[in-house]
Order: structure tokens, then sequence, then C-alpha cells
């Protein structure tokens, strides 16, 4: 899937850093409304930049006809009103043909691994294998050959393939053909067959799998990635749990997280039950909550398949509801009493966001990519917080007042929303939070209850950005806290290098309060703010650095932010400025997350004034996750490093990093060859030997240590003379006019007593050439 991101840069995306300057301190302008918008998959980030800044401005200010999520600017009135009657005409907008092209290219990029990997070939012919075991004999038993005529066919052609530069479209025609034949059995006429035992939406997708093999290896990609996707369509369990697992997490999981998240909270209320009672329940759930997440899965594969239909028209977003009580518990009450027994941190904060209804809410994919995000208009905002600034604290009975979107038209009260700030579980996310009287000490600064005492008013923060302070530090309501991050983010930006804010908010219970937000809010511009006002204080005082780390100590609220769609990249920066260690960053999932981050960042990422590549984060993050634990626990994150494809994503960084991270890359590459010795083909065949002689040459210039070598080192041991001689072949054309023999000739006068046997056999190797 690294394609996916030089595709995008090929296609010229405007780096929009947000809130630039002071003059652009307007928190609602990159809201993108679902009118104008074609949602993305959550792995595609919104952050990419045009490499051609110099084109005209009337190029940058003209509005693009069905603008795709990566588009955050705010359309004129005029364009609004003419999308809003479209709409109500019933005319579906024309799907963005970039947004297109960059799901095929993910759909594509990752089955077209299979010609380039062999493992990745293997674990696909023995995923389908074992799908085919349980057959009994019959006569139907010709399907079984079909299929394994087709698969070997295939095999066959990726293995010539290596020989010569492209595969004859007459050799594809035969496995086509055979393919189609065992695809065709799963057929609404056939309901649940089987053939000799084994149900034919296994055969069928299994089928389609390689059928989508085929159309890549004649290099039509959407048709590829449509057969992709019906592998999905034939046997969603099968797809998602045993054949393509790696993929719908990545791909059509982002969807369906809202039933992953309800049926947690389900097992978690089923726990209180007896035991023989729980056992049943919990079988049912988990059927109910399979059924549902199949019916998903099918759902929005149908939903991208239309998507490369050419010519088509956006579909409707599929909504998938959460299953009700009702339908595996309905003895079981459904009082709020019932449901608010359960005190569970995850449980309010859940609550928190989607509504203190017990009909919770499906979160469709919309919310998740702002598109069925609350809206407020710029007045509408500019109102709450004049508000907030006049309004007089009030002491009375909390209630919380769920944010509502722009189209219903409602007035704010000071009553309703700023009012006296009063702690109580409800909200809490950290055991460690400080009372309100702590929240604001600054100097001769002390809140209390509701009068301030200061003594030197000139050191004293402005009264409405107090208020917003401890209403982060206090209040319960979710509304109110992301209010006050926009008034803090203004005072923030209108005081640039101000100590007196700096003060205010380098307080323990401020970034706790902060990363109380992160958690708990779905507002990505609330987000970003608060992600821009933490790595403004991280940055300038270490003490705040271990406050985010010891506030979260097993980074679950990055790993949140992290699976974001959107501020990924922004999330990733702020983690590396707080330097975690691998002791953190336990669960296996980290090394997913990292490479994603690797392969979508290669744009700056500018938060506030801090400016900082995501690519250099997630380097770091690799060297924790690869080097940071005991030696299997290494080793196994070495090896799923290369099992997600994040060999690809190395041997891009040793190409065109800098010295520094090209030397990281060639350390952690070595990690990978020795958790998995089959690298070493790959490499020898992608690395690009120029970069790796000219890091050695560097690394005799600047005395950097020997790894670049060492993987050099290693990759001269494979396991077939023909590999090698391939590999020195490709290391003898030099490197800037330097001779390769020249080069290792230095090398090795400077090497170190340890090193010189290997330079020396490096030396004999390409004599015998």
């Amino acid at each position: 899937m690294a394609s996916l991101n030089q595709l995008l840069a090929e296609e010229g995306f405007e780096h929009r850093s947000f809130l630039r300057n002071r003059a652009q301190v307007k928190p609602r302008d990159r809201l993108i409304r679902p009118e104008e918008s074609v949602i993305l998959p959550i792995h595609v980030c919104h952050d990419q930049k045009r490499p051609h800044s110099s084109k005209k401005k009337t190029d940058k200010a003209s509005t693009r006809k069905g603008s795709s999520i990566f588009s955050s600017r705010r359309v004129s009135s005029d364009t609004e009103r003419l999308q809003s009657k479209s709409l109500l005409r019933g005319e579906d907008p024309a799907i963005d043909e970039i947004a297109i092209r960059a799901v095929v290219s993910i759909l594509s990029g990752y089955i077209g691994r299979y010609t380039k990997d062999v493992s990745f070939r293997e674990m696909i012919r023995e995923k389908c294998n074992s799908c085919l075991v349980g057959r009994s004999m019959g006569s139907d038993d010709g399907i079984f050959g079909n299929m394994e005529s087709g698969m070997e066919s295939i095999e066959k052609l990726v293995e010539e393939q290596a020989t010569r530069k492209e595969v004859k479209v007459e050799s594809l025609k035969n496995p086509i053909q055979l393919l189609n034949i065992v695809a065709s059995l799963n057929s609404k006429k056939s309901g649940n067959g089987s053939t000799c035992g084994v149900p034919n939406s296994h055969l069928s997708a299994c089928a389609q799998l390689y059928l989508s093999i085929v159309y890549k290896l004649e290099k039509n990609d959407r048709t590829s990635a449509r057969h992709l996707l019906h592998v999905f369509c034939d046997a969603p369990f099968l797809a998602r749990t045993h054949l393509l697992p790696d993929l719908w997490e990545h791909f059509l999981l982002p969807h369906l997280l809202h039933l992953k998240v309800w049926y947690h909270e389900e097992l978690e209320f089923l726990s209180g039950s007896q035991h023989v009672e729980m056992e049943r329940k919990v079988k049912t759930l988990s059927k109910v909550y399979n059924d549902q997440m199949d019916m998903g899965t099918i759902q929005f594969a149908l939903y991208y398949k239309e998507w490369l239909k050419v010519g088509a028209k956006a579909p409707s977003v599929p909504a998938i509801p959460l299953p009700s009580r009702s339908s595996y518990a309905p003895s079981m009450r459904r009082s709020s009493d019932s449901y608010n027994s359960r005190s569970s941190i995850n449980t309010n904060l859940y609550r928190a966001v989607f509504g203190p209804t017990l009909e919770r809410r499906s979160m469709d994919f919309d919310s998740r990519n702002r598109a069925s995000m609350d809206t407020w208009s710029i007045e509408e905002e500019k109102v709450c917080i004049d508000e907030y600034k006049d309004s007089n604290y009030a002491t009375y009975k909390k209630t919380r007042n769920p944010r509502r979107p722009s189209s219903q038209n409602y007035g704010i009260s000071k009553n309703d929303i700023w009012h006296e700030p009063q702690k109580s579980d409800y909200f809490r996310l950290f055991s460690c939070q400080s009372v309100l009287s702590e929240c604001l000490v600054n100097g001769n600064i002390i809140v209390r209850s509701n009068s301030i005492r200061n003594e030197e008013t000139i050191h004293l923060p402005p009264s409405d950005l107090s208020r917003a302070i401890s209403t982060i530090c206090s209040s319960d309501s979710l509304a109110e806290c992301e209010i006050a991050i926009h008034v803090t983010a203004k005072a923030w930006l209108d005081s640039p290098g101000s100590n007196v804010i700096e003060g205010a908010l380098s307080k323990v219970p401020v970034i706790e309060g902060l990363l109380e937000v992160l958690f708990a809010s779905t507002d990505d511009q609330v987000l970003e703010l608060a992600i821009s006002i933490l790595a403004q204080l991280v940055t300038r005082n270490e003490a705040n650095r271990l406050i985010v780390l010891n506030a979260d100590p097993q980074l679950k609220i990055f790993m949140k932010l992290l699976k974001s769609s959107s501020l990924f990249l922004k999330a990733a920066v702020l983690l590396y400025l707080s330097k975690p260690k691998a002791k953190q960053m336990v669960p296996i999932e980290w090394v997913a997350l990292v490479l994603r981050v690797l392969e979508f960042g290669g744009q700056l990422q500018t938060l506030f004034t801090v400016r900082c590549m995501p690519q250099k984060a997630a380097m770091y993050f690799l060297d924790q996750l690869l080097t940071g634990f005991d030696e299997d626990r290494n080793l196994e994150n070495a090896s799923q490093v290369v099992s997600l494809g994040g060999l690809s994503l190395l041997a891009r960084t040793f190409e065109v990093g800098d010295v520094i991270e090209r030397n990281h890359a060639a350390t952690l590459m070595l990690c990978c060859i020795r958790a998995n010795g089959s690298c070493r083909n790959y490499l020898a065949d992608n690395l690009n030997k120029t970069s790796l002689l000219e890091l050695i040459v560097l690394g005799i210039q600047k005395n950097y240590n020997g790894c670049a070598f060492n993987l050099l080192a290693e990759l001269l041991c494979l396991s077939r003379r023909t590999r090698i001689v391939k590999f020195l072949t490709g290391l003898n054309n030099g490197w800037g006019g330097l001779n390769t023999m020249h080069i290792f000739l230095v090398y090795l006068q400077r090497s170190s007593p340890e090193e010189r046997p290997l330079v020396a056999a490096v030396l004999l190797q390409l004599e015998l050439l």
C-alpha cells in the first residue's frame, strides 16, 4: 500500500496547517458538511501537501466538483445553496475520481503483495487450502480440480513474471475461466448450498480472491479491487476472520467500530448474571454480534463496489444499527437505573460521547469522517464565547446539555452552558484529578469558590481564560470543555510566548483535563486544538511531558487518536514529543498503527508553532517496538512489521530519508531479517543499492556506526548463488563516480578489527564477479 502515498502526492493536495496565524482563528471553518464530501477509509489522511505550490491563485481558489474528504476548505454560501438544492431534488453528486483512485490503490496495493512477497503468497495458498480440507469425495469433485488448477496456474505465472517484464494476456485466460466457474457457485438461487461438504460461499470467496490476483497481474487494478471486495460479500465471516483479517481491520472495521464498542459494553453488562444464565446469554450475544458485523461488512463492501463502477453516482453510506438488547436478552430491564448501575469509567465516557439515552445511537461512518459532526456557525460560536466571558458563576444542580447540530435554531443561555463547575465521578478519567482550588495557582493567583484574589493584576491571565481553564479542570460537561478549549486556544494564539498563560496551563489538572477531552470528544476541531495546546506545553517544559505520560501510562488516549481518520498524524507528532518508552506500547496493534503513520507521514505537520514530520515520529516508535523489549518480544514485533508490509516502507525511508533516518531504517531492517530470514530475498531485490553505498560512504566520512555495512553483510547471506551474484552486480555500479572496490578498500582500512573479515569477504566476492 506504499503506492497510495505516492498517488496522493502526485495528485497534489494542499497542505493546510490549522490556525497558521492569529488572523485565521476560526475554529468552525474547517468543518466538512455531509454534502461537501466523499467519504474515504480511515487510513486515508487529510493533510497532504500540494507539491506545486507556485500555481496561480485562481487554481487554488477554484471549487472542484464532487469535492473529496481531503478538502477542508469552506465553500461559498452560494455553492452551499446550490448543493442543498441538488440534494433536495435527489441528485447524487458524482464520486471524486481522485477518491476512487485512492481506494483502488489501497485494495490493489494490498493484493499486489502476492507478486512480490513469497511469504504472503504462501499464506494465501495455505488459507485457501484450509477451506478445502473438509471436502468429501463426490460427483462435484471437479469443482475442486478447477480451483486447484486455477491457483497453481497463477502461482506459476507469478514465478515466471520474475524472469520477464510482463505476463502475456493469453496465459491469464485459462485461470480466469476456471476461477469464474467456481465463483459462480455462490448465487441467490443456490442459497446456502455446499459442494462435497464445503459451503459454496467459501469456494466462491477463495475464487474471488484469486481472480483479484489475476486481474492485478493483468494490471487491471479497478477490476482487481472489485473482486477483492467481493470476497467480503460472499463469505464475510470467513473473510474477516481467516482469509483477509488484516485488510478487513484496516479498511472495513473502522466503519463498524460502534458494533465492537457495543459488544464489549454488553459483555460487561452480562458479567453480573449467574454463571449458567450468563453463559447462555453470552453465546446468544456473540451470535447477534457476529451476524450484525457480517451484515455491516457486506454492506460496506457493496458500498465500495458501487464506487468502482465507471461513471457511478455516489451511493448513500450504509447505516448499520446497533442490535436491540431484546434480540438476545428479552427479560433484561431497560431502565436507566439499571444502565447507570454500571459505574465504569469507559461506560461514563461512552455515555458522555454518544448520549445519555439507553437506546444508544449507531456511530455511522459519517461521524468519524466529520460528515455528521455538529456544525456550528461562526456567529453561534461567538455568541457562546461572549456569553462565557460575560456570565457570572452560579451554583445549581448540574444537568448535561448534549451538543446539537446547527440545523436546529436554538439559543444558548448562560445558565444552560456556563455555570459553576462541580466535580463528580461522571466525567472523571484520572483518579489523581486535583480539586478546583489547585487548578489555577500561578504566582499570586489562587482560585477559591466564587472569588479570585490577586495582588499583581499584571501577572494574571484574562478572566475569560481563567474561567476556561477552570472549566477544563473541573467541568463534567463535554460541551463546556469543548468551548473552553476554543477560548484557551484563541488566548494562546493572541498572546504568543506569554509566560503567564503558559504557567496557568502547565498544571497537572489542566493537562489531565485536556487529555480527558481528547479521549471523550468526537469534534475534530476541538481535538486538533487540544493536541496543539499540549504540543506547545510539552515542547516548552520537560515537566509537562512527564505529566502527559504519567496521566496516560498505557497510552490508551493516543491509541484512540491514532485510529482516527484525520488527526492521526498530528497525534503521532504529539506522542513523539512526549517520548514514550517501549514499556508503554505493549499491545501488538501498536505496530500497525505506527506503520500507518510511516506510510502517510511524509508531510510536515504544524501544531501552532511546533513543526514536525510524522515519519520521524514513526521511526522513533518503531525503534522502541523493535529494540525496547526483551529479545522474544522484539522478534515478535519485527515479524509483525514484515507481515504487515512494513519492509517496503522502511526501504522507501532508506532511499529518501535524511542520514539519521536512513541509519535507523537500516537498523530496523536488520531486526526484521533476524526475525524472518526470508526478508533477505525481498530486500535484495528491492533495496536501492546506490543508497546503500552512499550510506556506507557517509559512514566513513562521519564515523557513523556500521549499520549500513551490517545490512549489506546480511543481504549477502542469500540461499542461492544466482541471487548473490545479482545483488553484487547491482552494487558494482558504484556511487557518485566512486568505484565500489575503492569504497570497500577505504572502509576496510577504517573498520574495526571485528568487521575486517566481513569487509574482506565482500571485496573477494566483488573481485570474483
